[in-house]
């Protein structure tokens, strides 16, 4: 039987957007049993809290966004991919703006603060929205379902027309341990000649070869290439367990995606929400999974 998990203690960091480019701070605190995953603005008044769920995503263009009554907080997906990644169930993240730091580009800080901080095992069984009949949506040539597993597996297909990246395919086992390693460190990317375009309408304000993979028309620009040869596809998984996990809790299961991004990640989530038959609730863990070591040295995944 595995347990709800949250932090041993606060963390906290600071960054900019990546598309408003404004400086942020953000605090993850830890939470009770059955508390779920929390966002707070702190630099408003009144209502400002909203708890994480599929009808609270409210924009899926280029990030994931979540809406309270009258307020929004933005670029949500790497740390809600990094929450899940590591394993916490119940979490406050308070922020002082609209807008999650985009740090490095991938979910590896945010993997590595968790990490830092530890995790504590809390009284109450960790519920599982266990797959018991494929739920899948098809549109304009792209793809995402979900299928029965013991477990949760990826297995993503992207396919640009670009040199850099082509057609790429990645399937894996999801546990704290190969999300470390294969998965949170791989960075968001965009293409240098849409650039222009993205920031005339409000977008990538703060991005930068800092925090993003940015490709020209033959090849990546950053000056230190890339940390895995299919790291756009790795980015793609990192990017759909977060949106998941917006469902609210844990997935047993297979999600298969082709060409998916967050519209279409987030409509899956929406779906399931109202073909209930296709899932149950459980209390129990995979029967391969093995529970995380909290305090895992950064060493262990960084690269």
């Amino acid at each position: 039987m595995f347990y709800q998990q949250t932090l041993n203690a606060d963390f906290s960091c600071s960054g900019i957007g990546l598309h408003s480019g404004k400086k942020v701070n953000l605090t993850v605190s830890p939470a009770p049993s059955g508390f779920g995953i929390q966002f707070v603005r702190t630099d408003l008044r009144g209502k400002n809290k909203v708890k994480v769920g599929p009808s609270t995503v409210s924009g899926t263009s280029f990030a994931t966004t979540i809406s309270g009554k009258d307020f929004y907080i933005s670029t949500v997906e790497h740390l809600m991919s990094a929450l899940v990644g590591m394993g916490v169930d119940n979490a406050i993240v308070k922020i002082d703006g609209e807008e999650v730091p985009i740090m490095d580009g991938s979910a590896a800080p945010f993997a590595c603060l968790i990490a830092s901080v530890g995790l504590r095992r809390q009284s109450k069984p960790r519920l599982y929205m266990e797959i018991v009949r494929p739920i899948m949506i098809r549109e304009a040539g792209k793809s995402v379902a979900l299928y029965p597993h013991d477990g949760f597996r990826v297995d993503c297909e992207i396919d640009f027309e670009h040199p850099a990246i082509n057609t790429q395919r990645l399937e894996i086992e999801i546990t704290p341990e190969s999300y470390i390693s294969d998965i949170a460190p791989a960075r968001t990317f965009g293409f240098l000649s849409e650039i222009s375009m993205l920031q005339a309408n409000g977008l990538a304000a703060g991005g930068g070869l800092d925090n993003a993979v940015v490709l020209g028309d033959y090849s990546v620009l950053n000056k230190g290439g890339l940390r895995f040869p299919d790291e756009f596809v790795r980015h793609k998984i990192l990017d759909s367990l977060g949106d998941l996990y917006l469902a609210g809790m844990p997935i047993l299961g297979r999600f298969v995606a082709y060409k998916s991004g967050h519209g279409l990640n987030n409509r899956l989530a929406r779906k399931l929400m109202t073909e209930s038959e296709s899932w149950r609730i459980v209390e129990r863990a995979p029967q391969r999974a093995r529970e995380f070591v909290a305090g895992m040295p950064a060493a262990a995944w960084a690269r």
